[in-house]
């Protein structure tokens, strides 16, 4: 069992930056893979990044590329994702996520969702 909030969201200049935090609570949280996603007016919701559970492999969504970074403190038991070089269409609710197995672009649901921070790039 894990529980997850998220935080770091807020307004911000396209060019600039935000780091969004997830902070985790629950004794096997180095067993999770985690991952953030991203779900836009109108859209469907998106994977931007994944880590393992061992934070040796990271996923990129082709979007979030050269940009996003995902990092993982298990110490801490928090998970990071880096956003620079903001853009209008990066304009979204945020939410971390974690399962048992590594988040790809092939798919699959999550098990424990946080509860999403908003995130506007203004143009």
């Amino acid at each position: 069992q894990v529980q997850l909030v998220e935080s770091g969201g807020g307004l911000m200049q396209a060019g600039g930056s935000l780091r969004l935090s997830c902070a985790a609570s629950g004794r096997t949280f180095s067993s999770y893979a985690m991952g953030w996603f991203r779900q836009a007016p109108g859209k469907e919701r998106e994977l931007v990044a994944g880590i393992s559970s061992s934070g040796s492999r990271t996923y990129y969504a082709d979007s979030a590329k050269g940009r996003f970074t995902i990092s993982r403190d298990t110490a801490k038991s928090m998970v990071s994702l880096q956003m620079n070089s903001l853009k209008p269409e990066d304009t979204a609710v945020y939410y971390c996520a974690a399962r048992r197995s590594f988040f790809t672009a092939v798919g699959g649901d999550a098990d424990h969702w946080g509860q999403g921070t908003q995130v506007t790039v203004s143009s």
